[in-house]
């Protein structure tokens, strides 16, 4: 089945790691779901009708195949996944806890230089969500970096996902120049308080966004799991609610928000030129998208919103 999409619909670029993830409840794996923080949005943005294409890379093998045809499978442009045969595709086990929460081990080979880094068309207004180690890796730094000029360049919207989980805790001090950079290049700047407790020792958004964040980039969006919401503007700081829903996995909330938020600035044609000013109904708007989202996906099991939810997400763009 093809997507319906309307001929001039901006899209969306995400670029990242792929991985493919076994997870256990209890004693016995239950699920083997290709994920990724970006892969899980574009995922879910193209089940949900948004023209999406991916950026990334995996092993020439069996895993990095079946991680291909899951792109194709949901209508995402898999052109640009580089299949290397120098490396093997990631695996995670995800353990997921009483509160259905998960905790990883991670099985990846060091990173290594690319040989070629081939990159999409890009235009004003489309969005290109980036973030976690994949926008830090210096192996691939200059890359990415080019890319994200380029993109900035052409007047794209740039969704930083900061993703920073206590395993690079200790690479910290070197890759912070990095982070610098990517707050810099950024429209939106996204993490939750628990990448800011890995980073700085904080957790309060407003904290986060005045020492850390505004000098950079005008936009921050801080979210708190079960604790709701924080959108920082240079005017304001909106908090916002999360639904309460019946949860089964927690893997993917945060990546399924991400994607909702992007969702909703497409569906409702929000510019790069409209931010600066954006009034906060339109804000409301975007973060209920992202709420609406990730609500769905942790229902399942799975890492991305389902196909029915897609669908209806679909007709709404229309």
């Amino acid at each position: 089945m093809k997507p319906n999409h309307e001929p001039d619909m901006r899209k969306v670029i995400a670029m990242g790691e792929t991985i493919m993830d076994i997870i256990f409840h209890g004693e016995q794996p239950t699920a083997a779901v290709p994920g990724g923080s970006s892969f899980n949005s574009i995922i879910s943005l193209g089940r949900a009708g948004i023209p999406a294409v991916f950026l990334g890379e995996t092993g020439h093998d069996e895993v990095g195949r079946r991680i291909a045809r899951f792109l194709q499978a949901n209508h995402v442009d898999a052109r640009f996944l580089r299949m290397r045969d120098d490396i093997q595709s990631a695996v995670s086990l995800a353990f997921l806890d009483e509160q259905h929460d998960a905790h990883y081990m991670f099985y990846k080979q060091p990173p290594r230089t690319l040989p070629d880094f081939t990159y999409p068309d890009v235009e004003a207004d489309d969005v290109v969500q980036f973030g976690s180690y994949y926008a830090l890796n210096p192996h691939i730094r200059p890359q990415v970096e080019a890319f994200l000029q380029h993109a900035r360049e052409q007047g794209a919207i740039l969704f930083y996902d900061v993703n920073f989980r206590r395993p690079h805790a200790a690479e910290l001090e070197r890759l912070y120049p990095t982070i610098l950079d990517n707050f810099r290049l950024s429209d939106v700047v996204r993490g939750s308080a628990d990448d800011f407790e890995v980073m700085y020792g904080e957790r309060d958004p407003e904290t986060i966004y005045r020492r850390h964040i505004a000098a950079h980039c005008p936009l921050f969006i801080c979210t708190q799991g079960g604790e709701g919401i924080a959108l920082c503007t240079p005017q304001s700081t909106y908090r916002f609610n999360v639904p309460q829903v019946s949860t089964v996995s927690t893997i993917g909330a945060g990546d399924n928000f991400n994607a909702g938020f992007i969702y909703g600035l497409v569906r409702h044609d929000v510019r790069r030129a409209d931010l600066p000013s954006l009034p906060a109904t339109r804000w409301e708007q975007l973060i209920d998208c992202g709420r609406r989202f990730a609500a769905n996906v942790c229902t399942s099991i799975h890492n991305s919103i389902d196909e029915e939810f897609g669908r209806q997400m679909a007709e709404e763009l229309e």
